[in-house]
């Protein structure tokens, strides 16, 4: 159903010129203090092994970009058939020839040109159920300002002072939607392997109080997409909040950030393909799991 191309050499830049040409709008994902940060851009230019990139934030919403020289970012742009994405860095900042006539853009971004660029397919990211026939946990946690990439996340886990287990209801390439019942507030886990486990006792910790999350956070995800397999790890913005029809806990949008940004983000956007792929073949099957190997490789 899924699979990720990877372009090179003229096919790389013919995709760049027509995106400079035909002014398609990008997103550009960076760290800045710690934190993942998403902001609006257009492809200007193309000169040699520099691409040049602009903000094109609202005047309303204008908020300078607070980046740095030799800063990885990751680009991606919507175009025909797919999702282009790449990581690449920041060899320059410099002022928009057109600034003072148009105050929407906070300055030009240089940056280096990129060696290579994935394509993956738009229906990967449509959103896949979780099979009937899995319950997969998810643990979710407010970022620190102490982490940054997805494997300092997962060295750190005994620095997690408070997770929340809730449960994945789907997920694609883009976003997930997980469940986070008010009784499954965990304080201090000792580890996010061991919670991540299922629970044979069926049991859950018990807090009175209540997930406090807000539209526009940042937040960690892990979960384990198919019993036995290594968890998979990232960061994701919440874009909404709804409560369940039960009353009984907060269902949590989340869009997918930062993966663009490193070749490690990258290995987990192709998991999260592979993911999609699975859960989908499960559901056409009725909930059989795909004959494959289990993926290993920890991300």
């Amino acid at each position: 159903m899924n699979e990720m191309v990877t372009l090179q050499g003229e096919k790389l830049n013919t995709i760049l010129r027509t995106v400079v040409n035909e002014k398609i709008p990008a997103i550009m994902s960076y760290l800045s203090k710690g934190k993942w940060h998403v902001a609006k851009v257009l492809l200007t230019d193309m000169d040699g092994d520099r691409l040049i990139v602009e903000s094109i934030q609202a005047i309303k919403k204008h908020r300078p970009i607070n980046i740095q020289v030799d800063q990885p970012v990751g680009i991606s742009f919507k175009h025909e058939y797919g999702k282009f994405v790449f990581d690449t860095t920041v060899i320059g900042l410099e002022l928009s020839p057109d600034r003072e006539n148009n105050r929407d853009r906070g300055g030009s971004i240089v940056l280096t040109m990129p060696e290579k660029m994935e394509v993956v397919q738009r229906r990967s990211y449509f959103r896949v159920e979780v099979p009937q026939t899995l319950k997969v946990k998810a643990l979710l946690w407010h970022r620190s300002s102490k982490e940054e990439t997805t494997s300092q996340i997962r060295d750190r886990t005994d620095q997690i002072q408070r997770c929340y287990q809730g449960r994945l209801l789907d997920i694609s390439a883009g976003g997930a939607q997980i469940v986070v019942p008010y009784q499954n507030i965990m304080s201090t886990p000792t580890s996010l392997e061991q919670e991540i486990k299922p629970d044979e006792s069926g049991d859950s910790v018990h807090d009175p109080g209540k997930p406090n999350f807000k539209k526009g956070q940042f937040v960690g995800v892990r979960f384990t997409p198919i019993p036995y397999e290594t968890p998979l790890t990232f960061s994701a913005q919440i874009r909404n909040i709804l409560p369940t029809a039960d009353g009984q806990g907060i269902s949590l949008g989340l869009q997918i950030v930062g993966l663009e940004a490193s070749p490690e983000g990258h290995q987990a956007l192709t998991r999260l393909i592979a993911v999609v792929g699975s859960y989908y073949q499960m559901n056409q099957t009725g909930g059989r799991k795909p004959d494959r190997q289990p993926i290993t490789n920890a991300v």
